[in-house]
């Protein structure tokens, strides 16, 4: 799995599909991966609880062992960190996400952006942006953010 997303953002084609609108299921959980990174680094810190939160919603997410988790969030750190691609993961989202899975995936980052307790205004910020680029409607996004504060208690604003 790993060497075929290492592909993909190596610029060698793949065999799910490499037409416009078209990604591979790889592609899929790497952009969304580096979306929840975003979210958890934006403050400034990126401690345990938001490396755990990642890990935790990767394996939940996409069906991933341990070790494919992490792989996946290592994978997803180095492609975040080295440049600022989130129109690129953003478009592999919105172009293979239904508008339930792209609702789910602004409630996990959500949920990365409270593991650490409190939520940044640059977190809350990064939200706002990419419900407008996944066309989460701002009624969905505080939607899904009431959800999550719901299940976490009463950690945040």
């Amino acid at each position: 799995m790993i060497n075929r997303i290492k592909a993909l953002f190596a610029g060698k084609t793949s065999d799910d599909g490499d037409e416009a609108g078209q990604h591979s299921h790889d592609e899929l959980q790497l952009a969304a991966a580096a979306l929840l990174v975003e979210a958890a680094t934006l403050d400034g810190h990126y401690g345990e609880a938001e490396q755990a939160a990642i890990d935790n919603l990767l394996r939940r997410k996409f069906g991933l062992n341990d070790d494919e988790a992490r792989n996946l969030h290592d994978l997803a750190v180095a492609e975040q960190s080295e440049a600022n691609q989130l129109l690129g993961f953003t478009r592999v989202i919105k172009d293979r996400y239904n508008e339930a899975e792209r609702i789910e995936l602004i409630e996990m980052a959500w949920e990365v952006a409270y593991a650490d307790g409190e939520l940044h205004d640059y977190e809350a910020n990064l939200l706002r942006r990419l419900g407008g680029l996944l066309y989460v409607s701002d009624r969905e996004r505080g939607n899904a953010r009431k959800r999550v504060l719901a299940r976490i208690g009463p950690t945040g604003p």
